[in-house]
């Protein structure tokens, strides 16, 4: 397979999007880790799922697997890989910027890697609305629609909004 159908490869897969979150691409959330071509000419594609129990990796896959052989790659293979752990400090600018167009609460920095004390109590998090970029946010649900955000609430616009967590 010559070098620019690897790049075209690439460039379909960047083009599919989280079945979660449509208005992002698994490049824009730093899902997408490398495509490449196996010596049986087989397109290989890695991708690292947000956390590890994400029920939208089957989707996620057969997505990946669907674009490229619509697009004349009969061969395709999607591997998963879990290290290093998915960060959302992945999330690229052009995906921070997406989510909060779309109503999304993009997550800050990604708490340091290493030790983590014991904290049986929800991760405190400075959250302003996407809606009108006020900070007199409350949270509502640690757990909205997937397990990977947050239900909050403006008390000044009273509108409700995801907050994509920081892991």
């Amino acid at each position: 397979m010559t070098a620019e159908a690897v790049a075209r490869a690439r460039a379909l897969a960047e083009t599919v999007s989280d079945p979660e979150m449509p208005m992002v691409s698994l490049a824009d959330l730093g899902v997408l880790r490398d495509v490449r071509v196996d010596s049986d000419d087989t397109v290989v594609v890695t991708i690292t799922p947000t956390y590890s129990g994400c029920p939208a990796m089957a989707m996620i896959r057969a997505d990946i697997e669907h674009t490229l052989r619509s697009h004349g790659y009969p061969s395709v293979r999607v591997d998963t890989v879990l290290a290093p752990a998915w960060s959302s400090d992945w999330i690229t600018a052009a995906g921070r910027r997406k989510l909060l167009e779309h109503g999304y609460s993009p997550p800050g920095p990604a708490p340091r890697r290493g030790p983590t004390p014991l904290s049986l109590a929800p991760v405190p998090r400075r959250v302003t609305c996407p809606h009108c970029g006020s900070a007199a946010t409350e949270r509502v649900s640690e757990f909205s629609a997937t397990a990977c955000k947050a239900l909050y609430r403006c008390r000044e616009c009273l509108e409700p909004f995801d907050h994509v967590k920081e892991i």
